[in-house]
């Protein structure tokens, strides 16, 4: 008799430990759109994201100044790919926060989940992967998805819609980038530049119009800046634990879950046309993800 686990009980443990720490991550994104919808009705956009840096500069530096390395560990030698890569992110940061205040959160959340499947259909571009026919028919039905959730033609299409697309694009080049940058940099580092760049970004905008926020407005803001840093954190642990597989029909009841808190608070109405364009963006997904298992054994 051994004291040791089997390696089917330590397998399980470390899914039970993956799927706590994506509901961790479910919950942050939840929070984080909530707040956000919250901070539009003071701030507008450019506001909510300088005033979102400028919290998240405070925290990054002062984790540095308690970790070991101290503010050394920011150096770079990769300077204009952090620039080219929070360009990116900005954009889609920008047309994330504007597409959360302006259209139903449901429909935000569903085409955002197309970002999987834009980065697979355009890494040959940044990264060294292959353009395969399954990448381009997953993508492919994920934009037939986002057509099912807009509706072109019989919906309007709105400012919000389109942002929320181009916030799609943009967090896929920025997640491509971010890709090559983890490979000599570390994620404080990343989350560190990303902080200092994008605080010019969103304060030079707004200097016609800044306003201070209202104490009520200040708490949605460090909400929506701790929720943003813990979701992406407690993705990463549990896509470190557990098969993304398991991980991403977690990830999906973001749907729901949000949808159902939105016609709570702000009276919005259930679409079913979401859920179908969501689900068929969220198979698309899987399908991707089987095919890119299969090329990697």
């Amino acid at each position: 008799m051994t004291d040791s686990a089997s390696p089917s009980t330590t397998d399980q443990q470390a899914t039970v430990r993956g799927v706590a720490w994506m509901t961790g991550a479910l919950f942050s994104f939840l929070a984080m759109a909530i707040a956000g919808r919250e901070i539009s009705f003071e701030l507008d956009t450019f506001q909510l994201m300088f005033f979102r840096s400028l919290l998240a500069v405070v925290i990054v530096v002062s984790i540095g100044l308690v970790t070991r390395n101290g503010l050394r560990q920011f150096a770079t030698r990769r300077l204009p790919m952090h620039v080219a890569r929070n360009l990116c992110h900005f954009v889609g940061q920008y047309g994330w926060f504007f597409a959360v205040a302006s259209i139903p959160l449901a429909q935000v959340f569903a085409i955002e989940f197309t970002i999987p499947l834009w980065v697979a259909l355009f890494a040959p571009l940044v990264l060294t992967e292959r353009l395969t026919p399954v990448r381009i028919a997953t993508a492919i039905a994920g934009f037939l998805g986002v057509l099912i959730v807009v509706r072109p033609g019989v919906v309007e299409i709105s400012e919000g819609t389109v942002a929320a697309l181009v916030a799609a694009l943009g967090f896929t080049w920025a997640i491509m980038l971010t890709k090559r940058l983890a490979t000599t940099e570390r994620a404080l580092t990343i989350l560190f530049y990303m902080a200092i760049i994008q605080l010019p970004l969103g304060l030079l905008p707004s200097l016609g119009n800044l306003v201070m926020p209202s104490l009520e407005t200040w708490g949605w803001l460090v909400a929506v800046t701790c929720c943003g840093l813990s979701a992406h954190y407690c993705m990463a642990r549990a896509l470190a634990l557990a098969d993304a597989t398991l991980i991403l029909p977690i990830d999906f009841l973001r749907l729901p879950l949000i949808a159902v808190i939105a016609m709570l608070l702000y009276g919005e109405v259930l679409d079913p046309w979401v859920f179908l364009g969501g689900a068929v963006i969220l198979v698309a997904n899987f399908w991707n993800l089987r095919a890119e298992r299969k090329r990697g054994s």
